[in-house]
């Protein structure tokens, strides 16, 4: 509570004598609370509005201390109460909800008093829990909103019943009644209602049709018109008994010239046609607060595409820009340094901060999709967009400027918003601010006011780049685009700017500027594509094959022409450029990823992301925060999201391994990763869905009851921890289904073909394609019994393949299968089986004939060698002899050293070769350093774009030593 001085104690206390006084004259009793009675007494000397209506309504004041409703906020249906007991006339009884009945009985004219009179209660009720520090700021803007969505509710069900006396009931075109949807917007739509704020409203109907059942018939939309007209003049028009709350529905489509009400359709084809941004600005806190509230989610759900685009939209920075600007210039001209809503540092340059990142980043990023400005910042501290510290200032800032707010406007119940000009005003002011003096407050607001100015100032710079804007160069090269200069010059300009070719680079750009693919460009996108081609061409012209890069930005071009928002990305944020030119001088594999995936630009606006690729638990954690905001049945966003992330962190790990952040191994660390947080969401996806509609199987291993009795088995690239950028999966499903039926859903089936159909949801999940690409492609092959056999063995029937019928290229790939998802029961008993497979004894002569058999027909099927040309994988000394051999090593000597078996890659296969003297360390070492080199040089030919070959002159002693550990060994 805070403390008045001197002056304001002496007033508060002869103010609160006299309506002692007049309620004694009225016979009113004043309950002896010291701690209620010395609010209202301070609220008395800060208010004049309560000061009023003690002087001319002191049983009002009394009703509201004998109550207890000053003691602490509303509970739910509280506020029913109080109108009932309005309603009935009496101050305190509680009137049963039959009578609301009575409500019909009124006129409107006594309607419009009834719901002023109780405005006018729940105000002073709200205004001194304030003023006397009772209530938080968030406790006394939500009391304000649910007071403004009760008188709308009440006003709307009153008018709507009268209306329909005389007109009948509004009919869509399946005979159901209709009723209008009323949105909050602003404040009131974000739930932090001001004390004398005015609530905008834009008003919607769900269908055209007509009336029925009354004395006469309309149009659905003349009913709604006069609904709105009539609803408007009940809340918001100036009585003897004041108001109820002013209206202002300047927002809706069209503003004041457009249609009071629209129906759905209407509005949607508004949007859709004409919606600007500061529309979607003001949508963004949207709320439905009265009428058909089902309804309304339906319309607010339909406008979020409008709201919230489905990418990030770079686009909207020029008209935000545009917006600021004019926030500024308003301030400058209209006088407002007083203002603290509207003047520099105000609240409205607060709410300005938050919501452009919202209309931004709102559409991948659904937790900035909340109305109110205080989430909203915690939200943008919490992902990293503005620093802890800008956060905390700005909060503190809104709260302070906000209680400044309604502590200026509930001393008379005045819409304002400018600090007071007299010395009394200033003086009631400060103290209900809780300052000694003016001095002190006025300090206080100042620096608040003056952070929220820097901060605001700061927002959108960097996109009109002095470079881009002003120098001969990026003039020149503007005009070299636009194709207004002799060829000649061109040249030059080019030449100047390093092309080692200017001919070529000015025929890759004609070929870009005549492009069909531009012509249907709006003005707007030509526009945008005009600003950043000279920026292009500069960048390019500063690399070591100028040309090609060039070629490479313009592909890229070419599939975002149509988006234009990604131009404005490269255009705002000329370090996403850098990043660009960089990595297309590096890898085509990598153009080719943005070019089927322009989503993927966002990632480049953070370098440390980009050149830090998240661990396993950090990739599982992020996959699963994509997913917890998509329905479980929406397979479709599943699908897509699931893609979008994999080709997210596949560019991580490329721009990483291509800046030699990360070595080789590390790269297929994190690949290997990626596959298998992805395969374990899939699989979790696929099962969650069976369950629902089957329910879940019974699975018993070892004779003992298990959880779910399913595993993923990963062989080859993801079993040796060697995956590439496109590497398929090898994959195996084993299962443990107990005998009997699924229980629990809706459809039970044998639990056998649950597991079946759950290993073709899981691939069917991997392999679908959609606009963002396919997950992996999938080689079922090495499954038992191959493309005839069943797609999820039995457990037990594997372990009985692999020990009777399987041949012994199938057990070298066993070499290197891990289980990477599922039950770990399964998991478990999988590697058992395999070290009990792998670890049997063997006839090394005929083991080493097959295994020299099998490699001679993979070397047969693949193209006849070019002598001039090397085979990195398939080549004599390539990665394939290598691999054989460490897994015919294995093989021989499993059966006496079963710890050589732990391992799936060949790494570390060969180091515990060589430490149980299998083979000597000299040879480990030669295959290990030229197992590395070779699958070095591959992965560098794959981001390329190149075919694994290279000159046959290329590596020769090291082939030749690995051909010669082959014979030494293979005896």
């Amino acid at each position: 509570m805070p403390e008045l001085p001197d002056v304001l104690a002496q007033e508060s206390t002869a103010l609160w004598n006299s309506f002692q006084k007049a309620a004694k004259e009225q016979n009113l009793e004043i309950p002896a609370d010291t701690g209620i009675a010395t609010a209202v007494q301070t609220s008395l000397a800060l208010s004049r509005f309560v000061r009023q209506t003690a002087h001319r309504k002191p049983e009002m004041i009394a009703d509201l201390i004998v109550s207890g409703d000053l003691t602490g906020p509303y509970a739910a249906g509280v506020l029913g109460c109080r109108f009932q007991q309005h309603l009935s006339g009496g101050a305190t009884p509680t009137v049963s909800a039959s009578q609301y009945a009575t409500l019909r009985d009124l006129s409107k004219n006594d309607f419009d008093k009834l719901l002023r009179l109780f405005r006018h209660r729940e105000m002073v009720r709200i205004a001194i829990r304030d003023l006397a520090g009772l209530a938080e700021l968030q406790a006394t803007l939500l009391d304000l909103t649910n007071l403004a969505d009760f008188c709308l509710h009440q006003a709307y069900d009153f008018i709507y019943a009268k209306l329909g006396e005389q007109w009948g009931t509004p009919t869509g075109q399946h005979g159901r009644a209709q009723h209008l949807v009323i949105l909050g917007m602003g404040k009131l739509g974000a739930h932090e209602l001001n004390f004398s704020s005015d609530i905008d409203l834009i008003f919607a109907y769900p269908e055209d049709g007509h009336t029925t059942g009354g004395i006469k018939t309309t149009s659905n939309e003349d009913f709604f018109v006069r609904l709105c007209r009539s609803l408007i003049q009940t809340i918001g028009s100036g009585t003897a008994d004041g108001f109820v709350f002013r209206v202002d529905t300047r927002l809706r489509p069209f503003g004041e010239s457009g249609p009071l009400v629209l129906s759905f359709q209407r509005m949607e084809s508004y949007y859709e046609t004409h919606g600007r941004e500061w529309e979607r600005y003001a949508l963004i806190k949207a709320r439905t607060v009265a009428g058909d509230m089902d309804a309304g989610r339906r319309l607010l759900d339909d406008l979020k595409p409008f709201i919230f685009r489905r990418y990030l939209d770079y686009s909207a920075f020029e008209s935000l820009r545009d917006m600021k600007r004019r926030i500024s210039a308003e301030v400058q001209g209209k006088g407002l340094q007083d203002n603290i809503k509207l003047g520099p540092g105000g609240i409205r340059e607060i709410e300005f901060f938050g919501q452009i990142f919202q209309l931004i980043r709102g559409g991948v990023e659904p937790e900035l999709q909340v109305r109110g400005i205080l989430p909203v910042l915690d939200q943008l501290v919490l992902n990293g967009y503005i620093p802890r510290e800008t956060g905390k200032d700005l909060k503190q800032a809104y709260t302070f400027l906000r209680l400044t707010e309604n502590r200026i406007q509930a001393y008379a119940d005045q819409q304002r918003h400018e600090l007071p000009k007299t010395p009394d005003e200033q003086l009631i002011l400060a103290a209900a601010m809780n300052f000694e003096s003016w001095t002190a407050f006025n300090d206080a607001i100042a620096a608040q006011r003056s952070k929220v100015h820097f901060y605001f100032n700061a927002l959108l710079e960097g996109g009109e780049s002095d470079e881009a804007d002003s120098g001969d160069s990026a003039g020149q090269l503007s005009a070299l685009w636009q194709n207004v200069l002799e060829e000649s010059h061109s040249l030059a300009i080019l030449a100047a700017a390093e092309y080692d070719d200017p001919a070529k680079a000015l025929q890759i750009i004609g070929s870009l500027r005549d492009d069909p693919i531009l012509r249907p460009m709006s003005a707007m996108g030509r526009n945008r594509l005009l600003k950043i081609m000279p920026l292009l061409i500069k960048e390019a012209g500063r690399t070591e094959r100028p040309q090609q890069v060039l070629q490479r930005l313009f592909d890229l071009i070419r599939s975002i022409c149509r988006r234009t928002a990604y131009l404005s990305l490269l255009y705002e944020y000329p370090a996403t450029m850098s990043h660009l030119v960089r990595l297309f001088e590096s890898s085509p594999w990598i153009t080719r990823l943005l070019c089927r995936h322009p989503v993927l630009l966002d990632e480049m606006l953070d370098a440390r992301s980009l050149y830090q690729p998240p661990g396993k638990a950090a990739l599982a954690r992020e996959l699963c925060s994509r997913l917890a905001n998509i329905p479980n049945d929406d397979l479709e966003q599943q699908l897509e999201t699931l893609r979008v992330f994999k080709q997210i962190n596949l560019l991580r790990v490329a721009a990483s391994d291509i800046t030699n952040v990360l070595p080789l191994m590390k790269v297929s660390d994190h690949l290997s990763d990626l596959a298998e947080v992805i395969l374990n969401e899939v699989v979790a996806l696929s099962w969650n869905h069976l369950v629902v509609q089957h329910g879940a199987p019974a699975c018993r291993l070892d004779n003992e009851p298990c959880s779910r009795g399913f595993a993923v088995i990963a062989y080859g690239k993801l079993g040796g921890f060697e995956l590439g950028y496109g590497s398929d999966l090898d994959l195996v499903f084993l299962h443990v289904a107990a005998p009997g039926q699924t229980r629990g859903g809706r459809r039970p089936i044998d639990n056998t073909q649950f597991f079946a159909r759950l290993g073709q949801r899981v691939l069917h999940i991997l392999s679908t394609h959609t606009a963002a690409g396919i997950l992996y492609d999938t080689d079922m092959r090495l499954r038992p019994s191959g493309d005839s056999g069943m797609l999820v063995s039995h457990l037990d029937g594997f372990r009985q393949y692999q020990l009777k019928d399987a041949w012994n290229w199938e057990h070298q790939a066993l070499i290197r299968a891990r289980a990477v998802t599922g039950d770990a029961a399964v998991q478990n008993k999988f590697e058992q089986i395999r070290r009990e497979v792998l670890c049997r004894r063997r006839n090394k002569a005929r083991l080493r004939e097959e295994v020299v058999s099998m490699r001679a027909r993979l070397r047969d099927a693949q193209p006849t060698a070019n002598d001039d040309t090397f085979d990195i994988k398939q080549g004599p000394g390539g990665i394939v002899d290598i691999e054989f051999l460490v897994q015919y090593l294995i093989l021989c000597h499993a059966h006496k050293y079963p710890e050589i078996t732990q391992w799936t890659d060949n790494v570390r296969q060969l180091q515990e070769l060589a430490r149980h003297r299998i083979i000597n360390r000299q040879a480990a070492f030669i295959l290990r350093r030229a197992y590395l080199i070779l699958r070095a040089m591959g992965h560098r030919l794959n981001l390329k774009g190149l075919p694994a070959q290279i000159d046959a002159r290329r590596f020769k002693e090291l082939r030749a030593l690995v051909q010669r550990c082959w014979h030494q060994y293979m005896r």
